[in-house]
């Protein structure tokens, strides 16, 4: 990649040429795959050196550098360095000292599991109701083309959407809970990828190992994986249960080893990826559990233990995956229809190939 200077234009690795204005220019989204975050600061100071200068994204077939509608995500060179930019309208917020102290614990949270920082939230000063606001971030490049860079603004967008609007996904709200604002999931319902429980689970009896090993199992049996919340208070309503208060459970320097301990003596094959961690709350903590979507291959997860009638039969294996905000059992035909899936193809001399 270089810069033209008799033209005033951004070469690309393909030889495709950007129009570079005095303080911005334009960039589509493909263009980012591939190109080399340090090629491009380099070209850029070549172009301007320390001076401030803007790359907007756009989605459009066809860059227009008057028409072309820009992305809520852009980059920006100043000083020497690449940094990240994602924009986003609000009357939330009535100074940036408002908008800073309301979003930087959620964008720290999120930005630092993502090797980056947070600059600054600042106000757009030509905005005017709404007002937009500019999170600027600083990020690693380190293995990153800038497509991942892109990506991570997306990503913060996404929180400060949920955050405002209630709206959650799986990703998100692991974030929010993540970050200290836990309270956002009041008024979610349970389902597909969210389940809550007011206090611990029994850890020191066997039917509490099994009840959290099930709780596990149902998510990695599932297709979207899923989260566990401990602390946290649902209220049954017409179709379901939503989530209503928040009451933080005391936990101790073997909390989280007990809650791993039990899943592991339970729980086959361990799911990839699990995250067991606490979450701070207002006066104390949640327990989080975490399970990321797990590969096909990998299932069913099998529960060592059941409880029958009030009994726990421990010598008995179960296996339960989520629906809406229930459980089902998976049928005798479909686990039938695994392994002998699996033995046609032991017959044949095959096996699933590992993609990690």
């Amino acid at each position: 990649m270089t810069y033209d200077r008799r033209q005033e234009e951004l070469v690309l690795a393909d030889g495709t040429r950007r129009h570079m204005d005095l303080d911005a220019f334009l960039l589509h989204w493909d263009d980012l795959s591939g190109m080399r975050p340090a090629d491009l600061r380099n070209a850029l100071k070549t172009a301007r050196d320390g001076e401030y200068i803007k790359a907007d994204v756009t989605f459009d077939d066809k860059v227009d550098e008057e028409y072309s509608v820009r992305d809520q995500v852009s980059f920006f060179f100043h000083e020497g360095k690449l940094g990240l930019e994602a924009c986003f309208a609000s009357d939330a917020y009535g100074t940036e000292e408002e908008a800073q102290a309301a979003l930087s614990p959620l964008l720290n949270a999120y930005l630092q599991r993502h090797r980056a920082t947070l600059i600054g939230v600042d106000l757009d000063g030509n905005s005017w109701k709404p007002l937009v606001w500019e999170i600027e971030i600083d990020a690693s490049t380190r293995g990153r083309d800038m497509a991942d860079l892109y990506r991570i603004g997306e990503g913060a967008l996404a929180l400060v959407e949920a955050l405002e609007s209630g709206e959650l996904t799986r990703v998100t709200a692991l974030d929010l809970i993540r970050s200290g604002h836990a309270h956002t999931l009041i008024g979610q319902e349970e389902g597909p990828w969210l389940d809550v429980k007011s206090a611990h689970y029994d850890l020191k009896s066997p039917g509490g190992k099994i009840a959290i090993a099930q709780a596990v199992a149902r998510f990695a049996n599932g297709e979207h994986g899923g989260i566990v919340v401990v602390g946290m208070r649902g209220k049954r309503i017409p179709g379901g249960e939503v989530i209503n208060s928040i009451c933080p459970v005391p936990v101790d320097g073997r909390t989280l080893r007990n809650y791993q301990q039990a899943i592991e003596q339970h729980l086959y094959p361990p799911p990839d990826y699990l995250d067991i961690e606490l979450a701070p709350v207002g006066g104390g903590s949640l327990v989080l559990l975490h399970i990321p979507p797990q590969p096909e291959e990998y299932k069913p997860f099998l529960v060592h233990g059941a409880t029958v009638d009030g009994n726990v039969e421990g010598a008995f294996i179960s296996i339960v995956r989520r629906r809406g905000e229930s459980s089902i059992p998976i049928t005798a035909p479909a686990i039938h229809a695994s392994l002998a899936a699996g033995r046609a193809l032991l017959r044949r001399g095959e096996l699933p190939r590992d993609e990690g």
